[in-house]
């Protein structure tokens, strides 16, 4: 398995064949904003997936932090008690096996809470469409249960500048985590729509507005 692939038997599809809402897959490079662009379609009707949100949920939740304690030990512990996702993500980033092992207890949960929070969204009327934020959108092939994709761009600099501020990274911890990640040019070859999101919000904010306007034309 290379490091751009994930087991798939982790994301066994849960959705209908044809779902009731569409949904619009987010991607882009890691601090590329996909947060705040799913902010934007949420202003805008849309309910937002966020993976990383979920897997922070199960992270944190009692039978995983009890299994990763057993498996790591107590120094993956914050001093407040909770995980510290720092700490886990340096012992796995590191280790292709322990990252595998991660991935085969978080994913599954994950998906089953997203399936979950599926079912609440297809009958909410005050819902337009469902936006899936997942970073191994493509990766985990949860693409192929979107109606469509769309990829989020900034400058290199201002990426690094973001993820020095947010998270105290390197450029060597950026490269070392995108190696995990599908090439930004092979994201943004396969999305049907490009938001730059290198700048002003308002300008974001249109091309969010512009995304929601084609693709539920499309979805129509």
């Amino acid at each position: 398995m290379t490091p751009h692939q994930i087991d798939e038997s982790l994301y066994t599809p849960m959705m209908p064949a044809k779902n009731p809402k569409p949904i619009l897959g987010l991607i882009g490079g890691i601090g590329a904003g996909k947060s705040f662009i799913a902010s934007l379609f949420a202003k805008h009707g849309c309910a937002v997936i966020d993976s990383d949100a979920l897997a922070h949920e199960v992270l944190q939740s009692p039978p995983v932090k009890q299994e990763l304690t057993d498996w790591l030990g107590q120094t993956i512990l914050a001093p407040d008690g909770s995980v510290s996702r720092r700490t886990v993500g340096r012992i796995v980033f590191n280790d292709p096996a322990k990252l595998q092992r991660l991935n085969a207890l978080i994913h599954p949960l994950v998906n089953q809470r997203r399936a979950d929070l599926m079912v609440r969204y297809n009958t909410d009327p005050r819902i337009s469409a469902v936006v899936w934020d997942s970073p191994l959108l493509l990766e985990s092939g949860l693409d192929r249960e979107c109606d469509a994709v769309a990829y989020v761009s900034a400058p290199p600099e201002v990426r690094m500048q973001r993820l020095a501020q947010s998270r105290g990274w390197t450029p060597d911890e950026l490269q070392r985590r995108e190696k995990l990640q599908f090439p930004l040019d092979k994201k943004a070859s396969v999305a049907d729509y490009y938001i730059d999101n290198g700048g002003d919000k308002a300008a974001s904010e249109d091309q969010v507005l512009r995304v929601i306007s084609q693709f539920m034309k499309k979805s129509c």
